[in-house]
């Protein structure tokens, strides 16, 4: 599979993919809203997690997509409908959870021993707030119907778009992680935490906009 990667015949392909995916991961959107967030409030080690839920559900995407569903998905209007209220209503409770931060025990204390944060959750549920935010995330499933449909020839052998898929979620994970550290093990997250609450209901506003734009797009379907 990864000689059929790199071969000549793929490797324009290949390239292509992995800059329209570079350029769609760093955009501004849920995964970024959600990893910010858990990243400032959690740290690093959480947010970390909540990335690799983020990539296991791109490989959702892939699936799909290698399997043809994506477009099914993007031709039934109901099914279509469907997701678009279920992802709204998803990232609304996400924004909700977050709009009722409080400041966080320690956050408020001066000094050298100063303590960032107190409060943390099971890996479980970080890998699944990952998971179903990528999962249930439209721009997504658009973003990957596109990819599989104009980018990626349907003539490529199935064996070297599942090894396309891996590349893309190992991307993605990397990508994400990078921000976790970034946000959570550096002095950045003892500056945000400083009004760290704030910073929640900013990621939550941020997903109420988001939640609002898929529910206005499922109000022009109805």
């Amino acid at each position: 599979m990864l000689e059929a990667l790199f071969s000549s015949r793929y490797l324009a392909e290949f390239v292509a993919m992995a800059i329209a995916h570079a350029v769609a991961v760093a955009s501004p959107g849920p995964d970024f809203a959600v990893v910010s967030r858990y990243s400032v409030r959690y740290g690093a080690r959480v947010a970390v997690w909540v990335s690799l839920g983020i990539a296991l559900g791109i490989l959702i995407h892939v699936t799909y997509s290698v399997l043809g569903l994506a477009i099914i998905i993007s031709t039934t209007p109901w099914l279509y409908s469907l997701l678009l209220l279920t992802a709204a209503l998803y990232f609304f409770y996400l924004g909700y959870g977050a709009m009722r931060s409080a400041p966080m025990n320690g956050s408020a204390d001066k000094g050298p021993n100063r303590t960032l944060a107190v409060a943390t959750i099971s890996v479980r549920r970080a890998v699944g707030i990952g998971f179903l935010t990528n999962g249930l995330n439209i721009k997504a499933t658009m973003f990957f119907l596109a990819l599989f449909t104009s980018i990626i020839s349907p003539a490529t052998p199935i064996a070297v778009k599942a090894g396309y898929g891996v590349y893309l979620a190992i991307a993605t994970f990397a990508w994400f992680a990078t921000l976790s550290l970034l946000l959570g093990k550096t002095k950045i997250r003892e500056l945000l935490l400083a009004k760290g609450y704030w910073f929640d209901r900013v990621m939550g506003l941020i997903l109420w906009l988001l939640a609002a734009n898929l529910l206005f797009q499922w109000w022009k379907l109805a």
